[in-house]
């Protein structure tokens, strides 16, 4: 089945536009617009765009396809000061980077960031070339630079305003759990289980144990619900008193990051306690086995 067009899709962004921000006919490229060849080295990548992260072996496919083919497709560009910046084909540019081509062929258009940024977002979508991380950094985008509301975003881009806001609760993970998302170790099911506890470190906690176990969403949403129901988390429970000592704090988290649960560790003067905590049985012997110990 074919893909629905998003907002004003790939073909308003390859045909020509009336003014900045209104939909363009279909067709072919504006009057007074003409592919031409651009340098490579004057090309820029585009600071709005919200794709972030290109797979080296991606790139060297579509490299040995230019290398055989040529480039079909034109790049897009706006002038930009004593450069040309890209509004669309970045990964075109960088395979051509690789194999060292002096110039590549590309439309050369008038455009302000509010354009530069949907049509970044549209090319993007489509191809489904956008990490989850990244879609909802593109989100974020659009609302801050330009004002608008969710529901306004998600008209641009031809989405649900239900999906943009999903998008967006991603970025309320910890920074190092959006990495886990963003190359794929954690899923967008794992990721929304793990935004249901309150603070970073219990949702760094349980995203170690999902990976060192490799659990399931459903399995992440019990271990979810076990931690949600520890005596601590209940109002009026006191606050977890943290090691003051830099070093103490570190080899604490680091004993967390090995045993995949919460750790405490009291020391005083050469003295002191680890207590490790677990919730079922199968836990326990999860516990006692990275520990080295093996049950009878």
């Amino acid at each position: 089945m074919a893909k629905p067009i998003l907002g004003r899709g790939l073909n308003a962004l390859l045909a020509g536009s009336g003014p900045i921000g209104q939909p363009a006919a279909a067709g072919a490229v504006s009057s007074g617009e003409t592919v031409q060849t651009v340098p490579v080295g004057r090309i820029r990548p585009s600071p709005l765009q919200p794709r972030r992260d290109f797979s080296a072996d991606s790139l060297r496919e579509l490299a040995d396809s230019i290398k055989e083919r040529g480039i079909v497709q034109p790049l897009i560009v706006r002038p930009k000061d004593d450069h040309f910046e890209l509004i669309a084909g970045e990964r075109r540019w960088r395979a051509a980077q690789m194999l060292g081509l002096p110039e590549v062929p590309a439309i050369v258009r008038q455009a302000d960031d509010r354009a530069v940024l949907e049509l970044a977002l549209i090319e993007n979508l489509q191809r489904e070339n956008l990490n989850p991380i990244e879609e909802a950094g593109g989100y974020a985008q659009l609302i801050e630079h330009f004002n608008l509301t969710q529901e306004e975003a998600a008209a641009k881009v031809g989405k649900s305003r239900v999906v943009v806001a999903n998008a967006l609760r991603l970025l309320k993970l910890a920074p190092d759990l959006q990495s886990h998302v963003r190359e794929g170790r954690l899923s967008v099911g794992h990721a929304k289980v793990l935004l249901g506890l309150a603070s970073e470190e219990e949702q760094r906690l349980a995203a170690s144990r999902v990976l060192q176990k490799s659990l399931s969403v459903r399995q992440t949403e019990e271990l979810v619900a076990s931690l949600q129901n520890q005596p601590a988390a209940k109002a009026g429970a006191k606050k977890e008193i943290l090691p003051t000592d830099a070093h103490l704090a570190s080899l604490q988290n680091r004993l967390q990051e090995r045993f995949g649960t919460k750790v405490r560790l009291r020391y005083r003067q050469g003295k002191g306690a680890v207590e490790i905590q677990f919730f079922n049985d199968g836990d326990l012997e999860r516990v006692l086995k990275l520990a080295g110990i093996e049950l009878e």
